[in-house]
C-alpha cells in the first residue's frame, strides 16, 4: 500500500512575502512585442463580476469564489503576431498582497473566450494571474480557422506563450522583479494547452496541472467521432436513453464495490471486464437488453476506432462504468466540437462530414497535418531537468480512458529515468467526468496540489476531493481509493490508497 499523503505544515517552507504595487495606470505606457490596445486599470474590490455558469469543479482551487474580488491592476491587450491575429489577452495583478506567483489559465472547447472564473479564483489567492481566448472569439467550433493557417498556430501553441511571456514582463514592472513561481492549470483543452507549454517551453512554468489532455489531439476527436460513424453506416445500432442506462447498470453490478454501487460509478475502471452480451436480448428487443447488433456495438466503443488495414486502435475507447457520459458521441449527430478539427483543422473543408470518415486516410491525413502544430510527445526532460512538475488527472467517468493517459505517464516516466515520481504523477477520480460533474466527487484544489509539490517541496498530494458534502481521498496512480470496511461511504477518513487486487 502507498501511503496517503496529507497537510503537514511542518513541511512548508517559509512563503514569499506579500508585496504591493504603486501604480497600474502606468503600465498602460509599456511597449511590449506584438501588443496594441494595452490598458491598465485599477479594479476595485468588489468590483468584479463573476462569470455565470461558474462550478466547483472546474475551478482551480475547488471552490467558486463567493468572496468580493480582491483590488487588482486589469491589463487588456490584443497580440498580434501575424497579419490575422488578434489574440486578447488580459494579466490580472494583485493591487495589494501579491504572493510573489503567477498562473496561467487554460481554456475549454474550441476556446474564444477569456477564462474569468479561473483567473478570479487565483487572484483570489495572492496569484498574479493571466489568460487569453486562444486567438478567436465565441463560438464552440473551428470555423474560425477556415482560410486562416496563421491563426491555427495561434490556437495551437503561440498564444498562450506570448501570454505568458507579456504576463511575466508586466509582473516584472509592476513589482521590480518577476514571478518566483509560475504555474499553469488547466483541462481537456487547457491540459493539453500546458502540455504543449511543458514540451515547447520549459522554461515558462515550473509547474503544470494538465486535466484530461486530449492528446494525440487528432486521434482523441476521432475516437469521439466513432460511435455516432458506426450508427451512420446502421443505424439500428443506436441505443435509446433506456437501453444505456440498462448497459451502465449492469456494469455497476458487476464491477462497482462498496462506494460505486452507491453512488452509481465503478471505482476502478482497469480492472472491470464487463462484457455486453451480459445483456443480450434473450426473445425479441426490449428497453431493458441490447440486440446483437448493439452488443458488437458498444464492444467496438469500448475498443475504440481501428485502422482498416491493421487492425490496430487509433486511440481507446472510453472505460467501463462510463455509459452515462456517451450521450454526445451516440445520439446519431455529428459531435462538432470533434469534427470541426477535421473539416476546418485539418482539410480547410466546410463540405467534410464525419459520417463520410474514411479511416484508412482521413485520420493519417490531419494528424499529419495537425501533428507539428497541438501533438505532444512523451519526452519532458527538458521541463524535468529545470525541476519542472507536471501533474495530470483524468475522471474514471470520462469519456478519455484514464487507461490511456495512466500509458502516456508509463511512456512520459521512461525518459526520466529512476526519479521519474519526482515529476511526473496523476490522479484518476472515480466517477468524474469530463474534467467535473458525473457521479463522482469532482472538485479539489489543483493550485495548493501544484504550489505544495513545486514551491514547498512537500511532494505530497491534496488530502480530498469532495461534491456535494462527499469527500474521497485523491490517489497518485496506480493507487485508488479503497474503502477500509467500516465508517461512513461519504466521508474521506473510511478509505484508503491502495494499488487494486486483481
Amino acid at each position: 500500500m502507498r501511503r496517503f499523503f496529507t497537510l503537514i505544515a511542518a513541511l512548508w517552507a517559509m512563503p514569499v512575502a506579500a508585496q504591493d504595487m504603486s501604480d497600474c495606470a502606468a503600465l498602460a505606457a509599456t511597449a511590449l512585442p506584438d501588443a496594441v490596445g494595452l490598458t491598465a486599470q485599477a479594479v476595485d474590490p468588489g468590483a468584479f463580476a463573476l462569470p455565470p455558469r461558474a462550478s466547483s469543479g472546474m475551478s482551480i482551487t475547488g471552490e467558486v469564489p463567493s468572496a468580493p474580488n480582491p483590488g487588482f491592476c486589469r491589463i487588456r491587450a490584443t497580440l498580434k503576431p501575424s497579419a490575422v491575429s488578434a489574440i486578447r489577452v488580459e494579466v490580472w495583478l494583485p493591487l495589494r498582497g501579491w504572493n510573489g506567483k503567477m498562473i496561467g489559465v487554460g481554456n475549454f472547447g474550441w476556446g474564444g473566450d477569456l477564462p474569468y472564473a479561473n483567473m478570479l479564483a487565483g487572484l483570489s489567492r495572492g496569484y498574479a494571474v493571466a489568460g487569453n481566448d486562444t486567438g478567436h472569439e465565441g463560438g464552440e467550433g473551428g470555423e474560425f480557422l477556415l482560410g486562416k493557417p496563421e491563426v491555427l498556430v495561434d490556437y495551437a501553441w503561440r498564444a498562450n506563450h506570448l501570454m505568458t511571456v507579456m504576463a511575466k514582463d508586466l509582473i516584472t514592472r509592476a513589482y521590480g522583479k518577476g514571478p518566483a513561481r509560475a504555474y499553469w492549470i488547466g483541462c481537456s483543452l487547457g491540459g493539453l494547452q500546458g502540455l504543449i507549454e511543458a514540451r515547447r517551453f520549459p522554461q515558462d512554468y515550473d509547474g503544470v496541472v494538465a486535466g484530461a489532455p486530449p492528446n494525440p489531439l487528432t486521434l482523441f476527436n476521432a475516437a469521439q467521432l466513432w460511435p455516432n460513424w458506426l450508427i451512420a453506416q446502421d443505424p439500428r445500432r443506436a441505443l435509446t436513453p433506456q437501453k444505456l442506462a440498462a448497459l451502465h447498470g449492469a456494469v455497476l453490478r458487476a464491477c462497482a464495490k462498496e462506494a460505486g454501487a452507491l453512488y452509481g460509478y465503478v471505482e476502478d475502471p482497469a480492472h472491470c471486464a464487463f462484457d455486453p452480451s451480459v445483456i443480450a436480448c434473450k426473445k425479441g428487443d426490449r428497453a431493458d437488453c441490447l440486440t446483437a447488433r448493439q452488443v458488437d456495438f458498444v464492444r467496438m466503443v469500448y475498443r475504440g476506432p481501428v485502422e482498416p488495414k491493421t487492425g490496430k486502435v487509433i486511440f481507446p475507447g472510453p472505460a467501463r462504468g462510463s455509459e452515462m457520459e456517451w450521450s454526445p458521441f451516440i445520439n446519431g449527430r455529428e459531435f462538432i466540437n470533434a469534427a470541426d478539427l477535421f473539416r476546418y483543422a485539418a482539410f480547410q473543408n466546410p463540405a467534410w462530414r464525419a459520417s463520410a470518415m474514411d479511416w484508412a486516410r482521413d485520420v493519417k491525413a490531419a494528424s499529419d497535418r495537425l501533428a507539428p502544430l497541438i501533438h505532444v510527445d512523451d519526452d519532458f526532460t527538458a521541463f524535468a531537468a529545470r525541476g519542472g512538475r507536471l501533474l495530470l488527472y483524468v475522471g474514471g467517468n470520462d469519456y478519455h480512458n484514464p487507461a490511456e493517459l495512466a500509458d502516456y505517464l508509463k511512456r512520459i516516466h521512461s525518459h526520466l529515468g529512476e526519479k521519474a515520481d519526482h515529476y511526473a504523477r496523476m490522479f484518476v477520480i472515480p466517477g468524474m467526468g469530463h474534467c467535473a460533474g458525473s457521479d463522482g466527487c469532482d472538485a479539489w484544489d489543483k493550485v495548493d496540489a501544484i504550489d505544495a509539490w513545486v514551491d514547498r517541496k512537500a511532494g505530497r498530494a491534496p488530502r480530498e476531493v469532495n461534491r456535494h458534502g462527499r469527500t474521497q481521498p485523491l490517489c497518485y496512480y496506480p493507487d485508488v481509493p479503497t474503502y477500509r470496511g467500516a465508517g461512513d461511504l461519504a466521508v474521506s477518513a473510511s478509505y484508503q490508497c491502495a494499488v487494486p487486487k486483481n
